[in-house]
């Protein structure tokens, strides 16, 4: 089924496309409530997008990196179509990863107490910076693959 951007894309990849924009502004909300002092807000937003992006990474990006990217890397990391799918892939399950490391810690009693963070504050900014570093190339890889002029 064709997208509604009117690109090349599926309507699974505009339907991530826009999820993803919808997720990076969520988290700046949840940001807003942590500075707001709302940190039980704060934690449910922002572990409410983290779970959100689990079935988006296991259903449309997952399959989409393994068939379209993986088989074809090893001949082709130069070509921008394969290589800032691949820079996405890595710094977006490292985003995940340390999100969900800070759920978690922050989140559950499920972590000792010595694997927790000591700066709190520091580390989530850092996830959200690295989110939207993920974000903006998952932008980029979605114009790469399906709205600039073909050429990989």
């Amino acid at each position: 089924m064709k997208g509604f951007f009117g690109t090349w894309a599926s309507f699974n990849a505009d339907l991530n496309l826009l999820v993803q924009i919808a997720m990076g502004i969520a988290l700046l909300a949840g940001a807003f409530l942590a500075r707001t002092k709302r940190y039980s807000a704060h934690g449910v937003c922002q572990a409410v997008v983290l779970i959100v992006n689990l079935p988006m990474i296991a259903l449309v990006m997952w399959p989409s990196l393994h068939v379209r990217v993986l088989p074809q890397l090893s001949r082709h990391i130069e070509k921008r179509y394969y290589a800032v799918a691949m820079v996405h892939g890595v710094l977006g399950a490292l985003a995940e990863v340390l999100g969900l490391y800070i759920l978690l810690a922050a989140g559950t009693k499920i972590l000792p107490h010595a694997w927790r963070f000591q700066r709190w504050k520091l580390w989530m900014r850092i996830e959200l910076a690295l989110w939207w570093v993920v974000l903006l190339s998952g932008i980029g890889t979605y114009y790469i693959w399906y709205a600039a002029p073909r050429s990989h």
